[in-house]
């Protein structure tokens, strides 16, 4: 629940429906957001579907006019399949609404915080009283109801998707109940909106304007760019892969028609001597281990499905001999290429008041997000602790919370381990946490309170009133606008560790140590 109502916290009316609908029972499980599907294009053709270029401002940089040199043979933007700028526009567009939508998000936020502390309560428990005590469970009724209206697309039996429904419903009352609330607040609040149509800055001037006012509290426009970054460099991203991608089949297809040449046969042929010839032929059996491995998903009996099955896994052998042709005729190929990958941004993130190890003065700081019931913080956590120790000095972690919706004990204990740093015992505490996932109630929590002889009628008093809640919740909302969808998320001097693995994070703290050293 509190993972919930801090999202309230961050948009409360300014949800768009992809979004809300994480838990849609329409497919009968939880959907991640999807990306629009990768299809091909020319790289630097004008997106049709944008005003302007400027209207997203999301290029990490301007395309280079030759994109690939191979064996001598330039790849230009006019070489690629056209169809990919459709889908870098549909990528781009994100960011031109999220534009439109964050002023909005902000100034709810700011008038929900404003009335938190008029009341001399948590914002928390402001949505608790405003908006969650206010809805009513979905009844039978209307659960069977929406399944009645939706069954065609839900295309699963009631009972396999009936907690799916009741999630979406209440989630669909709850959010009718925020937006009840922030029509409240704005109606008793001094807003003015002083620009309807956001568009990027185009200076450093420009990022001071003021957009709106709430209660003579200025957002400019640098609060919304920087509000912005995660997304824009995750866009950044999937458009550089997009390209990326294309640039290397467009290589392949080069260095297949060079060497088709050479042979003077054409590159049919080349295929069929070089890599269908050479493609492993798939058994029954191959299409019978494939069918048990995703028998859920397929959903029907194997003999309706085997010739179906057999023929994709013949099509992915197939695909993967030409790669390996591909692969063995870049070796001795001389492969230039020129698009450049989006750096990850540089954030300036709070380490005050948080629990921290190792020398103030580090050169190199890791940021870790994480989650007290999430088994790969556990598994990742004394490698990181071991990790500063044997950088004595040179390196300091700070840990921020961020318990995941999924897990019903996480935020509890985060707010556990703060009320143990309150009394200097957070690095004895955690690892215990860590070791008993498991068993993370209440009585638990103070249970390993005892265990490590602190003062319990403070460190239960501090637990009962939710004392850190506060705190908790200033974490996880910082880490939504950083981009933390997940846990350990790391960031190491500022910068977002790509892969959450300890092996990625050593790698780019041993990176940024040797940077420090240079300077």
């Amino acid at each position: 629940m509190y993972r919930q109502l801090l999202i309230l916290i961050i948009a409360l009316v300014a949800y768009s429906d992809s979004a809300l609908a994480q838990a849609n029972p329409a497919t009968g499980s939880k959907q991640a957001q999807t990306s629009p599907t990768p299809a091909a294009t020319p790289i630097g053709v004008q997106q049709p579907n944008l005003k302007k270029e400027e209207d997203c401002a999301c290029e990490a940089q301007p395309l280079p006019e030759v994109l690939a040199i191979v064996n001598g043979v330039e790849i230009t933007s006019r070489d690629i399949s056209s169809q990919l700028n459709q889908s870098v526009s549909q990528l781009q567009q994100q960011v031109v609404e999220a534009r439109k939508r964050e002023l909005d998000l902000q100034i709810n936020s700011k008038l929900l915080e404003a009335e938190a502390r008029k009341r001399k309560v948590s914002t928390i428990k402001l949505l608790e009283d405003e908006v969650v005590a206010k809805v009513k469970d979905p009844t039978d009724a209307e659960v069977q109801a929406f399944y009645e209206q939706n069954k065609a697309r839900i295309r699963a039996e009631l009972k396999d998707v009936r907690s799916d429904i009741l999630v979406y419903l209440r989630n669909q009352r709850e959010r009718e109940e925020a937006q009840k609330l922030a029509e409240r607040l704005r109606a008793a609040a001094d807003v003015k909106v002083l620009v309807q149509n956001i568009t990027p800055p185009k200076t450093p001037q420009e990022r001071a304007r003021v957009l709106a006012t709430v209660n003579n509290e200025p957002i400019t426009s640098e609060d919304i760019e920087d509000s912005l970054r995660p997304l824009i460099y995750s866009v950044q991203e999937q458009v550089y892969n997009l390209r990326q991608r294309e640039i290397d089949l467009r290589i392949n297809d080069v260095l297949l028609e060079q060497e088709a040449q050479k042979r003077k046969i054409t590159t049919t042929a080349l295929l069929d001597a070089e890599a269908s010839s050479k493609t492993r032929k798939v058994t029954e059996a191959d299409a019978r281990a494939f069918y048990e491995e995703n028998k859920e998903r397929i959903g029907v009996e194997y003999p309706l499905v085997k010739d179906h099955v057999m023929q994709i896994l013949q099509e992915r052998e197939t695909r993967n001999a030409q790669t390996d042709f591909a692969q063995q005729l870049r070796r001795t190929a001389s492969i230039q290429t020129f698009l450049q990958k989006p750096e990850q941004p540089l954030y300036s993130i709070a380490t005050d008041d948080q629990p921290s190890l190792g020398s103030q003065s580090a050169p190199v700081t890791i940021i870790e997000f994480t989650d007290l019931q999430c088994p790969s913080c556990a598994a990742t956590h004394p490698l990181v602790e071991k990790l500063v120790k044997e950088h004595d000095g040179k390196v300091r972690l700070v840990v921020r919370d961020f318990p995941l919706e999924q897990h019903a004990d996480a935020y509890k204990a985060a707010e556990a381990a703060e009320a143990a740093r309150e009394q200097g015992k957070y690095w004895e505490y955690v690892p215990m946490l860590l070791k008993n996932q498991s068993k993370l109630d209440v009585a638990s929590l103070k249970g390993y309170a005892s265990q490590l002889a602190l003062d319990r009628q403070k460190f239960d008093a501090a637990l009962d009133s939710g004392k850190f809640a506060d705190k908790v919740q200033r974490d996880i909302r910082d880490g939504l606008r950083l981009g933390v969808n997940g846990t350990p998320t790391f960031f190491v001097n500022g910068r977002k560790v790509s892969v959450p693995t300890f092996e990625a994070l050593k790698a780019t703290v041993e990176t940024a140590l040797k940077e420090v050293a240079k300077k």
